[in-house]
């Protein structure tokens, strides 16, 4: 059930990227890039976009993790949204990190990685005009957990890390996010029993960042129960989680390409935003 499980997830996540055409890929170029972690030869980067007299004054930070099941991906799959949000204002950033097909590296590397990024942006929040009290990360499907694992998990740290340096963001954007990986949920066939650590359903703690989290009600991976269940746990512990729920939509469903949906859900996160205090509300 599990092999069937992760191929099923293959072919939708592999289906469901925003793979740009050349035309479109040149509209999001960044203003920067930057190698944020070397292990041995691979070197990992991420992609910054800044706002308009960014010099001037901080500005809050969206981080963002695209999906693939920890195996394959591509981190252009959130450039349009990176694009949309250096217009409105914030430091906005595309993270690179190992996935199987490219490191043959595994679910724990990438979650290592991309706490690194965390720390790395943070680091030099300075340098890059960010204001770190207000970073949000961001990310779909299995770059849903990488995002949620950077706020909830303890586990999995490079030993080049400043360890001093939280990874945890101040709120999070979550599409479709691989939450649960325990004995029912998705992976578990490649975590086993270090879901316990690994798996944000079972670390929700008290003071766990603001959420919303984005679904389609006819996802095929990412059962509707499922974050329920995680929106009654951060309940339990007094911390916000929004769920916006997307009508007989599927796995994927927020892509730039799906452009109704992508506005539809811009104008989610944007209230989100808002609501939060990091983004002022149009006149």
């Amino acid at each position: 059930m599990y092999k069937i499980l992760s191929v099923l997830f293959c072919l939708l996540t592999l289906s469901s990227f925003t793979l740009l055409p050349k035309d479109e890929d040149n509209k999001y170029r960044p203003d920067q890039t930057a190698i944020y972690k070397t292990i041995e030869s691979t070197q990992l980067h991420l992609e910054i976009f800044f706002p308009k007299k960014h010099k001037c004054k901080k500005k809050p930070a969206i981080v963002f993790f695209y999906g693939g099941g920890w195996k394959y991906g591509s981190i252009n799959q959130f450039a349009p949204h990176a694009e949309y949000y250096k217009q409105k204002g914030f430091v906005t950033i595309l993270v690179d990190y190992r996935v199987e097909q490219r490191h043959r590296s595994t679910p724990f590397d990438a979650v290592e990685d991309a706490k690194s990024a965390m720390r790395y942006i943070k680091q030099q929040g300075q340098k890059l005009r960010i204001d770190t009290s207000k970073i949000i990360a961001c990310g779909g499907s299995a770059g849903g957990h990488l995002a949620a694992a950077t706020a909830l998990i303890n586990s999995y740290n490079s030993i080049s890390d400043n360890i001093n340096i939280s990874p945890k963001p101040n709120a999070l954007i979550l599409f479709n996010p691989v939450i649960d990986n325990g004995p029912e949920g998705y992976g578990f066939e490649r975590i086993g029993d270090e879901y316990k650590h690994f798996s944000p359903m079972h670390n929700i703690v008290k003071r766990a960042p603001p959420t919303i989290i984005l679904i389609g009600t006819k996802d095929q991976l990412i059962p509707v129960k499922t974050i329920e269940n995680y929106k009654t746990k951060m309940d339990s512990v007094g911390s916000i989680c929004q769920i916006k729920f997307y009508k007989d939509q599927k796995h994927g469903f927020f892509n730039y390409k799906h452009t109704s949906n992508y506005n539809h859900t811009l104008t989610d996160m944007n209230q989100f935003l808002i609501d939060l205090g990091y983004l002022k509300k149009d006149k």
